[in-house]
């Protein structure tokens, strides 16, 4: 079960992923998160900066779709003005959202990547499907529902057997 829960890859935030390398290695979808992925979970829309990151992934000719386990107002609010598909209350880590997203997108589980802020829904639904799995850093926790918050004390667990053993490494927070 913890093998799951283990990215394939670990960002702060999805500027930090090397688009044109997961590119070159063959990937050309990505599903990902909403909330505490791309913006605050109470941020109805893009920022410039994603804005960009999301021009930047086009360029590097991925296509992209949002699954989130949020409501349609929500999601399309954020999503239809950037021309952006998505799948609303996906129910992750649920196979089917991931399932959806790949048809839609027209890749296979290896031609695809799953970001996201959850070990719980993100990265445990995206290796369970064999996608390449990156867990960015939330961007805040401030506004978290219940069942968030109960993920996030599960997460704390599962960094605490990991650091035992060598699978965790918390960053510098200094830098």
């Amino acid at each position: 079960m913890f093998e799951k829960l283990i990215p394939k890859l670990r960002v702060k935030t999805v500027f930090d992923i090397d688009l044109e390398g997961l590119y070159a290695s063959g990937y050309r979808g990505i599903i990902t998160d909403l909330d505490n992925t791309l913006v605050g979970a109470k941020e109805p829309l893009a920022t410039p900066l994603l804005v960009e990151w999301f021009e930047k992934v086009k360029q590097c000719g991925f296509k992209l779709i949002i699954v989130s386990n949020n409501n349609l107002n929500r999601v399309s609010a954020f999503a239809a003005p950037l021309n952006i598909q998505f799948i609303h209350q996906a129910r992750k880590p649920s196979n089917l959202p991931f399932h959806k997203a790949l048809r839609m997108l027209g890749f296979t589980a290896q031609e695809t990547i799953v970001v996201g802020d959850q070990l719980l829904t993100d990265v445990y639904g995206g290796n369970r499907m064999g996608l390449h799995t990156v867990l960015v850093d939330p961007i805040s926790i401030a506004d978290e529902g219940f069942g968030t918050r109960f993920n996030r004390q599960v997460e704390r667990y599962v960094h605490r057997r990991w650091r035992k053993v060598g699978l965790w490494m918390e960053e510098d927070k200094t830098k």
